[in-house]
């Protein structure tokens, strides 16, 4: 079964874009067969449902992956010293939207380690990421 878990593991966010785009230009340009001129060969056709849900699972990887990708970005720019307010322009919301965003994301990764022992943040890294947000209003 496709399922995003599956193919996070085997894609990068650019593998998995580059997957998603090929298959999503041919979902949109693929002609019914009542649109293709007399003696026309039809192309590579709908997707099949094995492709359309691997589509819609490349869907939430990307979001996963870029979502992901963001807070790092986030903790480079409070490490460059940006403030919050600086932060929250850069990204379209308050101060006190992208600084709660990003805490969750912080107590999110906490909970992953809990949870495997491996991945997400380590006690020690969960406090160096909550020192290094500070307040919303630094």
């Amino acid at each position: 079964m496709t399922t995003p878990a599956n193919l996070e593991q085997q894609h990068t966010l650019a593998t998995a874009v580059a997957r998603y785009d090929e298959l999503r230009m041919r979902d949109l340009l693929s002609p019914a067969a009542d649109d293709l001129a007399a003696g026309e060969e039809p192309g590579p056709g709908p997707l099949s449902r094995q492709e359309a849900l691997e589509l819609l699972a490349l869907s939430e990887v990307i979001a996963r992956k870029a979502g992901y990708g963001r807070q790092l970005t986030v903790r480079s720019a409070r490490a460059a010293g940006a403030s919050w307010a600086q932060i929250g322009a850069a990204l379209g919301s308050s101060k006190q939207a992208a600084w709660e965003a990003h805490n969750r994301w912080i107590e999110d990764q906490a909970r992953q380690h809990e949870r495997t022992g491996y991945e997400g943040l380590d006690p020690e890294q969960v406090g160096e990421a909550r020192g290094l947000a500070g307040d919303p209003a630094s």
